[in-house]
């Protein structure tokens, strides 16, 4: 079986950044940094994947961004998320 590269079972182009964020959920807030983003979804670093619940809200103060997230995969730092 042939593996689908990552890029071609994206629904839209996501584009390289270097952003700064917060992942709040239950009234708690964990900084990540936005490593690439399109309108559908992102990959975020984090200290630590595995504190982060399957969905939370992300907010981008530099873009007056804020959305609601679900986790789509994990890898050690870095996760992606899906926007809701």
């Amino acid at each position: 079986m042939t593996e689908v590269p990552l890029a071609e079972r994206r629904s839209e182009a996501r584009r390289r950044v270097f952003k700064g964020g917060v992942i709040t959920f239950g009234g708690a807030g964990i900084d990540c940094t936005v490593r690439n983003i399109s309108g559908g979804g992102a990959a975020l670093d984090v200290a630590n994947a595995a504190v982060i619940p399957p969905t939370f809200r992300l907010a981008i103060k530099a873009d007056d961004f804020l959305a609601r997230c679900r986790v789509v995969w994990s890898n050690g730092k870095r996760f992606g998320i899906a926007f809701d």
